[in-house]
């Protein structure tokens, strides 16, 4: 159906954090963006019609996919990419399409994708196959409505949905492996054998990336540091060399953008300065660890102790959240949460004995949150003392951060420009004599 080399495929891995697109076939995805978009609704803008605005604004704003689709899309404009959202725009509130990993907004998801083929790689949808990412637990629905999308309105020769944790272990080139996944918006361990993940045993945990950048956040700001969003201040020069900050007041500003700008900054922290601890976090043990220093947009250095440890060690004993003030929400749902080492052992205690063995002998670290260091040995170290003694555990995680980050991307990339694999996709004519329901039974 498609020969040779001129595949030339487009991957999209649309994760909780970032959306991850490009060729097949080559090392890297060539456009990566926050999948967060800004949106403006045009109600409050328009504050001329004020009797249509009292009715209308409180539905569109909570739900706008109640209201017809092409009313909606006049009721709200969109600013995808890092650009557009690093831009503060009054009104613009920051949505996610994604709640719990699983679409919930498909108009969200439609501008990105839109972002990702007509101003990132610049190409015409009609001419290239499309292999998607998707997570592990996607439902069948959801797997239909992303056909539908791609097929009615991008018209796509072909398509192919592929589960995140096959692809990872595809990218290390395993057919069976278990796959640890922990990124922006939640961790999933999920084991596949022979190229399929094994449903049943997939376990799920909502601490992924974004759950520590709160934590360290709120952690900070209980110590009294305040973190001033970028567009809160500009930078005078009074001497050379030395800087004033002024303060600047943007009243419309929603919350959820200034969350988000703090966010972009506290996340960058976490990255800089954490490592995960070689044992258990001990309040008392690194009370007295020297400090790590980390400057602010707004010229303040923050001297970070024993937090650079802490805040890893959720990963591994979600109950530490609770004793950091602010994150008493998370109480309520503490106690179901488990830390990675337990959440890997169940998983394979789900799977056939046959191959408990091979798994624990296989373990993928994958995910932007799974690239902090120390957090291979660390899990390693955990799981020898918790896993039978037959067991020969090993964690693998690739050198590099960026393989890591993009293991899911870079295994759709290997995967859409496999000769063999040519035969596999869910074609145009397909779509057209069957419907969307039989991308069941063409991609498994």
């Amino acid at each position: 159906m498609y020969g040779g080399d001129e595949v030339s495929a487009i991957v999209i891995d649309l994760g909780s954090h970032t959306c991850k697109a490009g060729y097949a076939g080559e090392d890297a995805p060539k456009a990566v963006f926050p999948s967060v978009v800004g949106a403006i609704d045009q109600m409050d803008v328009d504050e001329s019609d004020d009797a249509e605005k009292n009715s209308g604004s409180g539905e569109s704003k909570n739900n706008s996919r109640n209201v017809d689709s092409d009313k909606a899309k006049g009721k709200r404009k969109l600013y995808v990419g890092s650009q557009s959202l690093g831009y503060r725009r009054d009104f613009m509130e920051v949505l996610s399409p994604l709640k719990d990993g699983i679409v919930a907004d498909w108009d969200i998801v439609d501008s990105i994708w839109e972002h990702a083929f007509r101003e990132c790689l610049l190409i015409d949808p009609k001419e290239h196959p499309m292999l998607l990412a998707e997570p592990s637990s996607n439902a069948q629905q959801q797997r239909e409505r992303a056909a539908e999308l791609m097929f009615e309105k991008y018209k796509a020769p072909a398509l192919f949905l592929a589960k995140n944790a096959v692809l990872t272990s595809f990218a290390s080139g395993r057919a069976t492996s278990l796959v640890v996944d922990s990124g922006g918006g939640s961790t999933t361990v999920a084991p596949v054998h022979d190229g399929y993940v094994l449903q049943k045993a997939v376990a799920t945990s909502p601490i992924g990336g974004e759950f520590l950048t709160d934590c360290l956040m709120k952690s900070l700001e209980s110590k009294g540091i305040a973190m001033k969003p970028r567009y809160s201040f500009r930078r005078k020069e009074i001497r050379p060399g030395e800087f004033q900050t002024v303060d600047l007041d943007f009243p419309n500003t929603t919350e959820s953008y200034k969350l988000y700008s703090q966010r972009v900054i506290a996340s960058d922290i976490k990255e800089c300065v954490c490592r995960a601890p070689d044992t258990p976090y001990d309040e008392s043990a690194y009370s007295n660890i020297p400090t790590t220093s980390y400057e602010l947009p707004d010229g303040q250095t923050l001297e970070i102790g024993a937090d650079r440890f802490k805040i890893p060690d959720v990963l591994f004993n979600p109950s530490l959240a609770q004793s950091i003030p602010g994150m008493e929400s998370f109480a309520e749902i503490a106690p179901s949460v488990r830390g990675l080492p337990q959440m890997v052992i169940e998983s394979i205690n789900k799977c056939d004995v046959d191959i408990r063995r091979e798994l624990f002998s296989s373990i993928l670290l994958a995910g932007g949150t799974a690239s902090m260091q120390q957090l291979k040995e660390r899990l390693e170290k955990d799981l020898l003392e918790e896993s039978p003694q037959a067991a020969r555990v090993k964690v693998l995680a690739s050198g590099n951060a960026t393989e890591r980050r993009f293991s899911v991307w870079i295994g759709g990339s290997i995967l859409a420009s496999l000769g063999s694999f040519q035969q596999m996709w869910f074609s145009k004519s397909e779509y057209e004599e069957h419907g969307a329901s039989y991308i069941q039974r063409k991609c498994p």
